[in-house]
């Protein structure tokens, strides 16, 4: 098989889907995940390519998180914008734990992750991570979701940038095959291809 690029969507509080998608390749996939050249995503699927790529091993770790954090924020008197819980801070603590001291290295052009500039709108991929600091802070930046994350979006390099909300400018541009998994139905004139994945673990 030629190599590919493996693309996840932005997903709003979807991101569970991806989570099952990622353990499936990993259970199913090994074969695909061998001949993937580079990652992306956005908002939170570019969490989940960031684990894929970088700690694959921590797919499941970051699924009992999810359902452990969906809960703490359940408990919260108005949810994740009750006053003095902070979403991005636990986001970030758990980010801290799963990603190994070297995912900046395993990113490095590797993993393209979809940000938007909040003043300008103006959409963009970054792949180059000085450091491992850097490569969490671009997560944030794309994982931000106004209002409901807080109200001041993630600094990167002195902007401040949020997630990008559409899926279909992530990946490199030159690419011999993309694939994107997406848990909601996309325009394919801006994605090749798309893969649903089940809850049953099963792609197509």
């Amino acid at each position: 098989m030629k190599h590919i690029n493996l693309s996840f969507a932005a997903c709003g509080f979807l991101g569970i889907y991806h989570l099952g998608a990622a353990s499936a390749l990993c259970r199913h996939g090994r074969k695909l995940l061998k001949d993937v050249k580079a990652f992306a995503g956005a908002s939170g699927g570019s969490l989940v390519a960031s684990v894929l790529l970088t700690a694959p091993d921590k797919i499941e770790n970051c699924t009992q998180f999810t359902y452990t954090f969906a809960e703490e924020i359940r408990r919260q008197s108005f949810g994740a914008v009750t006053p003095g819980y902070d979403f991005m801070a636990r986001l970030r603590s758990r980010m801290e734990l799963i990603l190994p001291a070297n995912a900046h290295e395993l990113a490095q052009n590797r993993l393209h992750v979809s940000i938007t500039n909040t003043k300008t709108r103006e959409n963009y991929l970054v792949s180059n991570f000085s450091s491992r600091e850097d490569l969490i802070k671009v997560l944030l930046a794309s994982s931000f979701v106004p209002i409901y994350a807080g109200l001041k979006p993630v600094e990167y390099k002195g902007q401040s940038d949020s997630h990008h909300s559409a899926a279909g400018n992530m990946g490199p541009r030159a690419v011999t095959k993309m694939e994107t998994i997406s848990p909601t139905s996309l325009d394919h004139g801006q994605s090749p291809r798309t893969i649903s994945c089940s809850s049953f673990g099963v792609c197509a």
